[in-house]
Order: structure tokens, then sequence, then C-alpha cells
């Protein structure tokens, strides 16, 4: 875990993949409680820490994650999130197939397999799918592999890892949507890059960048 931005109020962090943000029935310990052990370490608080989840990434993905530090703040969050247009969201996302156009939109309707946990992806709507749309743009290649950034207009479960998939390019290392290959760490190379919103307290603005996994081929696209 890396800090990239922390006040009385929020704490934003760059998790690495494999990490799960919040506990599950794994029963592995979450991103969320080691923040809480660092807050309490950094600041000497007594007792208990408040901490609360806002957004989640999935435990292959790496990046940045961003904590409310009090319900005031985790409550304004919430409905920043749920406004869309009041945060901005980047991911890098490495593939081995390079899509047809440079840049585009993609819009599908995705279905959620909870046996599987596997999200499916229509070119139409069908019964129980919920409408994904992102932006995409290829903004470097080398001999195998190409580095997409991609911008979430919704926010559904699986979606960049779908609908990438669905236009022919699953991202490197990610067995569920196609990839031919895991990656050795057991990750998927999907980061989530940049993080830009209002501050739920002071309302400037709140911008940071996650330094990309300790990966070759990370900081080759990187450079």
């Amino acid at each position: 875990m890396t800090v990239l931005y922390e006040d009385n109020h929020i704490i934003i962090v760059s998790k690495a993949a494999g990490e799960i943000v919040q506990g599950d029935k794994t029963g592995d310990k979450p991103l969320s409680e080691t923040v809480k052990e660092y807050i309490k370490e950094r600041y000497h608080k007594p007792g208990s820490v408040f901490l609360g989840v806002v957004h989640r990434l999935d435990r292959p993905v790496s990046g940045i994650v961003l904590f409310a530090r009090t319900s005031k703040a985790l409550s304004r969050l919430n409905a920043l999130f749920a406004d869309h247009e009041s945060v901005h969201k980047t991911y890098w996302a490495i593939v081995a197939n390079r899509p047809e156009a440079p840049e585009g939109t993609l819009v599908h309707w995705l279905t959620r397999n909870e046996k599987t946990n596997k999200a499916t992806a229509f070119d139409r709507e069908v019964p129980r799918s919920k409408k994904a749309v992102l932006d995409y743009r290829l903004i470097a290649s080398g001999d195998r592999y190409h580095l997409l950034e991609v911008t979430l207009r919704t926010g559904r479960h699986h979606q960049i890892r779908c609908q990438l998939a669905k236009i022919g390019c699953p991202i490197k290392g990610d067995l569920k949507y196609g990839a031919p290959r895991s990656n050795p760490d057991g990750s998927i190379s999907l980061h989530a890059r940049t993080l830009t919103l209002e501050h739920p307290v002071t309302h400037a603005t709140v911008s940071v960048t996650a330094p990309v996994p300790d990966d070759r081929l990370w900081h080759y696209f990187e450079s």
C-alpha cells in the first residue's frame, strides 16, 4: 500500500494487485484494515478508527482506492460517486490485441452471473441487463502488447474487463475473460491510474496518480 493523499477527511492509497479492498469470505486481511492500522499508528488514535469504503477494485487489479475518514465525508463521497460527472477516473489496461479503432466509445448491456462471478456483454438490451458505457484510446504499442487508457461513464461489475473482451481485446492475464495465460503473480494488467474529484469538505480539486506496478512491461509503457 502506498499513500497518495491524506487529510482529516479522506485518504487515497494505491493498492497492489492481490489485495482485497474489503473483507470477504476468504478471511484474508483487507486493505481497509491495513489503512486503519496506518491511521491509528500515524496519528496515535485511541480506540477504533472510522474508515468508510467508498468504492472497490477487483482483487487482481492495482491502483487507486479512496477511503473516507469521517461519516460526513463518506456520505458526501457516496453522492459524488453516484454522479459520474463529478468524479473522473482513468484506468490503464494492457492488451495483446490492438483494437480496430485507436479510440472510441463502447456501449453494451451487461448481465452478471453470481455463481461464476462473471459478467457477459450484449450488443442490445436483454432481460436483467444494465447499460455499460466506457471510452478508450490507444496510447502506446510495443512488439506484442498495447496500452489502452479507459474512462468509465458507468460503473458496472467487471465492466472494463468484460467490454474489452467483447471487442476481442481481453486484458493481459485475465483468464476469466479470455486471456490465453495468467500473469505470474496472479494479477491482471489493469491499473486504476488517476482520480480527480471535488474534495467532499473543502471543495478543492484533488487529483492523484498511482505509480504503475513494479513490472518490466508496465515500466516500459509508462516511459
